[in-house]
């Protein structure tokens, strides 16, 4: 087993992860601001303590993005797995679970009960990843799958 060592963002990693993620986005042929806009917003979210980010690799293997809100069922925030990317030639060296990994030791650091991860339902290659690393869609006792429900809020009635 490879060790990565996985760290969280700095200051001068913004520009980075911002590229990562706007690559992870591209790739996928989903909507990005790009990454200009991206690394805009980057430090004050983490600063705030709502996103944490981490990084493995030198240069830069691959980047997870956790957010952390409050609930009412624990004491500790929910966190949510935002982004987990790892570029494309270097897949398949275990960056991937080094970034889950620590993913998961953050959030129980800051007292998450809970790592929450949305996958699209055809991205298999994610949902097996996932599952292997003892994820489940569905809660205990449920045989039932959980979904993800979204609505663009300028369908909205205003």
């Amino acid at each position: 087993m490879t060790d990565h060592p996985v760290r969280e963002m700095t200051a001068a990693d913004t520009a980075t992860v911002a590229e990562l993620l706007d690559a992870f986005n591209r790739e996928f042929d989903t909507p990005t601001p790009g990454a200009a806009v991206l690394a805009g917003r980057l430090p004050a979210l983490v600063a705030g303590g709502r996103l944490a980010v981490l990084l493995t690799g030198e240069p830069a293997a691959g980047v997870a993005v956790l957010s952390f809100r409050p609930n009412v069922w624990s004491d500790g925030p929910v966190a949510l797995l935002d982004e987990l990317y790892v570029r494309p030639k270097l897949r398949g060296r275990r960056y991937g679970h080094a970034l889950l990994e620590a993913a998961c030791r953050l959030a129980r650091g800051r007292g998450a009960e809970v790592l929450e991860i949305n996958v699209d339902g055809e991205d298999t290659d994610a949902r097996r990843f996932y599952e292997a690393h003892g994820f489940t869609h569905t809660e205990p006792g449920a045989s039932e799958p959980m979904y993800f429900y979204y609505r663009e809020l300028d369908t909205c009635h205003r």
